[in-house]
């Protein structure tokens, strides 16, 4: 293993989802929901379905029919619309703040739904995550915004699909799991296309930047399979949460948005406690 390698590859990957973000969120700006869920669910599809075929792995295959598959699809497409929603709805930095309660989401998932033994440390350090959240969210506040549930939406339909993963067998393909739920995601955006009737036709910089932002997004995902590959997972995992801080530096930069220091706090919190129970799996493991 070599942990130094992985993680460098972890830490590209989350710069990779950091852009891609970006420029969804001028996406969101010029296009309607269904229609960026469209062009980037089919056009994730397409690719990674080509990746998959030079693999040796047919795409239609009866592993889309398997019931983890179907709910790693359904739990992508909430994720992918809940995102896109928060994108297009409140700042950069605090989507990406809520985001990262997703290892502590898994681990409560995992000892809820797939019956993993998590002990009295992790709950507690999964009850200190959850109240970093409240402090992110703030309910009840003045500064309270009802949009904020959009991420947390995303938030747990990611934790899903994670979910959802770790029953598919071991010979399944990546890429082909990923290709699967790219193209859930187009399909949904074709349906809402169909139903709200609203294309527009793509600016010529919209119509590289969003293709671009597939192909880095595809790139990450290489760059995320190489980290788990090359490195020991508990060393490498934690570099998960450097996509915040590039999140940060481009909600700053990019977008001029400011960081309260409320919700530095709580993402302090979340971090802390998430970083604790990765530790705790990786004891539990030994």
């Amino acid at each position: 293993m070599d942990n130094l390698k992985g993680m460098a590859w972890m830490t590209l990957a989350m710069l990779g989802f950091a852009l891609t973000d970006m420029v969804l969120v001028f996406a969101t700006r010029e296009l309607p929901l269904g229609q960026i869920l469209f062009l980037f669910g089919i056009g994730g599809a397409v690719l990674f379905g080509i990746w998959a075929r030079l693999q040796g792995h047919r795409w239609l295959s009866p592993v889309l029919l398997m019931r983890p598959v179907m709910l790693r699809n359904a739990a992508e497409v909430l994720a992918t619309g809940a995102f896109l929603v928060a994108l297009s709805l409140i700042p950069l930095s605090t989507l990406s703040a809520v985001i990262q309660a997703n290892p502590l989401l898994v681990t409560l998932g995992a000892a809820v739904f797939l019956g993993e033994k998590v002990g009295w440390r992790r709950w507690l350090a999964i009850g200190v995550g959850l109240c970093g959240v409240l402090v992110i969210l703030r309910p009840g506040a003045e500064a309270f915004d009802p949009n904020i549930l959009f991420a947390v939406a995303a938030a747990v339909g990611l934790s899903l699909r994670d979910l959802a993963t770790r029953p598919v067998p071991k010979h399944v393909p990546t890429t082909l799991l990923a290709s699967y739920s790219f193209a859930a995601v187009g399909l949904t955006g074709a349906l809402v296309l169909v139903i709200f009737g609203s294309w527009v036709t793509p600016s010529p910089a919209m119509a590289v930047t969003l293709p671009a932002a597939v192909l880095t997004g595809m790139l990450a995902y290489f760059a995320i399979t190489a980290a788990m590959r090359v490195g020991e997972i508990a060393v490498v995992t934690p570099m998960r949460y450097t996509r915040l801080v590039f999140a940060f530096v481009i909600a700053v930069v990019v977008f001029d948005e400011t960081i309260d220091p409320m919700t530095i706090l709580g993402v302090a919190i979340v971090v802390a406690t998430g970083l604790y129970t990765l530790w705790r799996e990786r004891q539990a493991a030994r």
